[in-house]
């Protein structure tokens, strides 16, 4: 299809401020190739879709195209930024195929608006003389806010790398400074994860340095990476499309920007958290005031209004799109009432003096009725989610029903603010019945359900055999019919894994609905399945680790209860494991007991068993390194840092059982590799 007039408009004003693009089609060629032999063009059927979504969509409204360029100053002359071994952590270059003006119709046309809006890169200025973003260099933004004689810093993006080469490149372009202090928006690594390439930890203990935080921020950070954290890793692969090149036909956006940097993690604690409803603090000349929203989209988090500028800082709970109530990759399931109610109170507090809104990701807003447009927006998106959605379940519609039943109003879907990128209607609606009603649709037959490897034959037996799904799964297919063609192909491939052919059908069809998804994270899921379902896992899982500058945060408590997690009770169960093992920290003057028993492993913090098997003792700090996996209890007993006292039995018996967690299990039949990954060094005590 020829390329919309508005849309070329739009991707003019960006190139307009000087970004610069390399052709990677192939010369004279007025079209891509599919990155891989297997893969298949759009449909007849998703090329009609796109066109219809051109016809209906909003694309005369180029505001978002102007205010995502705003402000520009500068960008760099490099794509790629590297790790100290020289690896790539970092490759923007990449996605230069989404700025030849073309319409892609592998690509939702609404999705691919997004992908060039997140295509910003370089060093934006947000209030004149006051507040800066470095913008394309990671997932989020980095936000500099000039003091009286240094940086105040918001989020820190993923990893050192990259927070680093932000930081180098600002002070090249406006003059170094200093940084005087740190504010973590919420307790996702995007946003913490970078903290070290900016600031050392010696100068936030010395005082020199403030680390600011939501209240909760450190216990929730650690959590969610850590708890469920190998199984979030391995589930990953597919929303966040970590697998597939990047490529009309692949990885296109991520919605909140262009992908994730894959570098050195980081975490410094921080020196002070903010816990009232509402704060304000005076750091470097700059007052801010801080809102406290936990439950949003992060379970700490907070928003942060700069009176002085009469700007507003959104943190993660408004940019361009509308985000998960459920993440893909797996999370708490959000609440999306809090989070509206949230932007409410924003709303009526700073929204009505604000003339700019800028946030973690995607771009700013200036001037306060626009910003005003797109809060109610948000707000109305995510009220309306929860209210609608409630309504229907309120009249018997259940989970396993709404995503078919629940659509946003008219006047919602005429507004970009409102359009779901990152979430999507289908997965968030059936996280509210979740968050309400539990997965539980009501019905007898699905409360304790066969696996689906054990289902799978009957229906298989019961639809006649392979042959007659295979014919039907075919026609379905031919007339764009795939979501029916999944139902059935998909039971085929659980019971028969390795039948090539079903899988490679079943791959077609997850590639077309995956062209067709406005979601980015509905689209890599898809797109990443029909890759898994022709290739299989590849021998090395390219999965973020949360390493050992993470790990080195963990709490002593969240230690224990993830090897508590990372315990083989059916090891324990047979060996009839019983004992109580007390482990004491002198320098900070922990306490715990650790008792095993009905093959469960429990702790309790500040106290002690009378008598215990063994009673371990050595210093926080020590431990930290058993934590970090630089060390072993036995490294530190040989070198006098660690003492046990009574049976050592106890202690052997728990490290037997451990297991060491790797990413790399099987996520869809029949795509189980046998590749080796390094085991993660956090469990053996």
């Amino acid at each position: 299809m020829k390329p919309s007039k508005t849309f070329k408009l739009g991707l003019a004003i960006l190139l307009a401020t000087g970004l610069s693009f390399s052709v990677l089609a192939d010369p004279g060629a007025t079209g891509f190739r599919h990155f891989e032999r297997q893969g298949k063009q759009p449909s007849i059927y998703t090329v009609e879709l796109r066109n219809g979504l051109c016809r209906t969509l909003p694309f005369d409204d180029l505001r978002d195209f102007e205010e995502a360029q705003k402000g520009f100053i500068a960008a760099p002359t490099y794509k790629q930024i590297t790790a100290e071994t020289g690896r790539v952590v970092w490759d923007m270059g990449g996605y230069d195929f989404l700025l030849h003006c073309q319409d892609f119709d592998s690509i939702n046309p609404s999705l691919q608006r997004q992908a060039v809006l997140n295509m910003a890169y370089g060093l934006y200025e947000v209030v004149p003389g006051k507040i800066y973003q470095v913008r394309g260099f990671d997932l989020a933004n980095i936000s500099f806010i000039k003091g009286a004689t240094g940086w105040i810093v918001f989020d820190t993006l993923t990893c050192k790398e990259t927070a680093a080469a932000a930081l180098k490149f600002i002070n090249q372009q406006l003059g170094a400074r200093p940084v005087v202090a740190v504010v973590f928006s919420h307790s996702h690594v995007d946003h913490y994860g970078g903290v070290r390439g900016v600031i050392e930890e010696a100068d936030v203990k010395s005082g020199k340095v403030q680390v600011l935080a939501p209240l909760g921020f450190l216990d929730h950070a650690i959590s969610e990476n850590v708890l469920a954290g190998n199984a979030m890793a391995g589930r990953s692969l597919l929303p966040y499309g970590l697998l597939l090149p990047r490529s009309p036909f692949g990885h296109v956006d991520q919605a909140i920007g262009k992908n994730t940097a894959t570098g050195n993690m980081s975490l410094i604690a921080p020196s002070r958290y903010i816990g009232k409803d509402f704060e304000t603090l005076t750091i470097d000349g700059v007052t801010m005031e801080f809102q406290n929203t936990p439950g949003t989209e992060a379970p700490s988090e907070m928003n942060t209004y700069f009176p002085q500028f009469k700007a507003f800082w959104s943190a993660e709970n408004i940019t361009g799109t509308i985000h998960n109530i459920y993440a893909l990759r797996g999370a708490e399931v959000r609440d999306p009432l809090a989070w509206s109610k949230h932007i409410n109170v924003a709303l009526y507090r700073y929204g009505r003096d604000a003339e700019y809104m800028f946030s973690a990701h995607t771009w700013p807003r200036f001037g306060n009725r626009r910003i005003q447009e797109v809060m109610r927006a948000q707000r109305d998106a995510y009220a309306n989610l929860n209210n609608s959605v409630l309504f229907h379940a309120n009249q018997g519609v259940t989970i396993n029903e709404i995503h078919n039943v629940y659509r946003q109003p008219l006047s919602l879907q005429r507004q970009w603010a409102a359009h779901s990128y990152q979430g999507s209607e289908a997965h968030n609606s059936r996280a509210v019945i979740n968050r309400y009603l539990g997965y539980w649709d009501g019905n007898p037959a699905t409360l304790t359900p066969l696996s689906p490897k054990d289902s799978a034959p009957l229906y298989v037996e019961m639809m006649g055999g392979s042959g007659k799904i295979m014919a039907k799964s075919r026609q379905l297919y031919s007339e764009g019919q795939y979501l029916l063609a999944t139902e059935i192909l998909n039971k085929l491939v659980y019971a028969d894994p390795d039948n090539t052919a079903a899988k490679d059908l079943l791959a077609d069809v997850y590639e077309q609905i995956g062209y067709q998804k406005e979601s980015a994270s509905l689209r890599n899921c898809f797109l990443t399945g029909a890759q898994l379902l022709r290739h299989g896992m590849p021998p090395t899982v390219p999965v973020r680790s949360i390493g050992p500058e993470t790990i080195r945060g963990m709490t002593t408590e969240l230690w224990l209860d993830f090897l508590g997690i990372s315990m083989d009770s059916s090891k324990a169960e047979a060996a009839n494991m019983r004992f109580v093992i007390n482990l004491v920290t002198p320098n900070d003057g922990e306490r715990f007991v650790i008792e095993m028993s009905n093959a469960t492993l429990t702790n309790i913090k500040g106290a002690q068993a009378e008598h215990p098997d063994l009673t371990i003792t050595m210093n926080l700090t020590d431990l930290a390194t058993v934590i970090g996996g630089t060390a072993t209890v036995d490294d530190l007993i040989q070198a006098g840092k660690a003492k046990f006292d009574g049976d050592r039995k106890p202690f052997d018996l728990l490290r037997s059982t451990l297991v060491r967690f790797s990413p790399d299990f099987e996520l869809i039949p029949g795509t189980n590799s046998q590749s080796a990954i390094p085991p993660s060094p956090t469990v053996q005590p």
